[in-house]
Formats: C-alpha cells, sequence, structure tokens
C-alpha cells in the first residue's frame, strides 16, 4: 500500500475522531469505513481481523448507547466537547485507554471555565454537561481512539 493511501486513511480516521463531538458527523461510521478502506487495500489476515474487531467494538458501542443517558448534542457548544476530545486524546496517549477518561473531564473543566471565567459555575457545568452527554460522547470516543490506535499500531509494527 502506498503512502499517500495511508495518508489519506489516516485523515478518514482523524475525522472520524473529530466527528465523535461534532453534531452532524457520523464519527464511527467514518473510523469504520476507514478501517474498511485499508483494509480492502491491504487483504491480509490481520487487516480482516482488525476490521472484524472493529465492526465488534462499534457494535458495542451501539449497545452501550441504550444503556447510557441521551445525546443531546444541541444544548452543548461543539468547541466546548472538540477541545473535551483533544484532552481526551493527549490523556489516551499519555496514560494508554485509561487516560482518555480524566484528560475527557480535564478538557471539559477547562473549557467551561474559560467560558465561564470562575470555578464555581465551570464546575456545575462541567457536571451537568457529563450528566447530559459526556458518558455517551466519552466511551464512543474511548471505543474509537482504541479502533484507530489498533489500526497505527498494525500500519507501523505489522
Amino acid at each position: 500500500m502506498g503512502t499517500g493511501q495511508l495518508v489519506l486513511d489516516g485523515l478518514v480516521l482523524l475525522f472520524g475522531l473529530v466527528g465523535v463531538v461534532l453534531p452532524g458527523v457520523p464519527g464511527p461510521l467514518l473510523v469504520w469505513a476507514g478501517v474498511l478502506w485499508w483494509s480492502m487495500a491491504e487483504q491480509t489476515s490481520v487487516a480482516w481481523a482488525l476490521l472484524a474487531g472493529a465492526t465488534a467494538a462499534l457494535l458495542l458501542n451501539q449497545a452501550l448507547r441504550w444503556l447510557l443517558p441521551a445525546r443531546d448534542m444541541r444544548g452543548s457548544a461543539s468547541g466546548t466537547l472538540l477541545l473535551a476530545a483533544c484532552a481526551a486524546g493527549v490523556g489516551f496517549v499519555v496514560l494508554p485507554v485509561i487516560g482518555a477518561a480524566p484528560g475527557f473531564l480535564a478538557g471539559l473543566y477547562a473549557a467551561e471555565r474559560i467560558r465561564l471565567g470562575a470555578h464555581g459555575p465551570a464546575w456545575v457545568s462541567t457536571r451537568d454537561a457529563l450528566r447530559a452527554i459526556g458518558f455517551a460522547v466519552l466511551v464512543e470516543l474511548v471505543i474509537c481512539l482504541l479502533i484507530t490506535s489498533a489500526w497505527l499500531a498494525t500500519v507501523i509494527f505489522g
């Protein structure tokens, strides 16, 4: 597979990760499509196994959406969730897998602190945002990060 196609595939996966927190962008579907595109180009048993794993993980995500609070993105600021997602990505890299949750919380709080200016209102707003949408977004983001990380590890080491 050429370097150009790998870069394009990586960009699809990255756009999918960003799409998890942006309204109107089907992030998990884009992540899955990126893995599918790569698997079809590679056509190895490892590529097909990664696609099967990604499919299973995203089906698990769909099942979990029924158990978690409803995800209503209309009342939230996209910039706040985007900052929280970026912080979750950094946390995921710094402390693999489990660092995503504290990173997401720290990013969400930082965005609300910047927006509201004081600790008290920012903490209340962060807590309310987590109750409304945060857990569903966090689970979806972690699953998409795991899939993207598995793809990246397979491309680099496989």
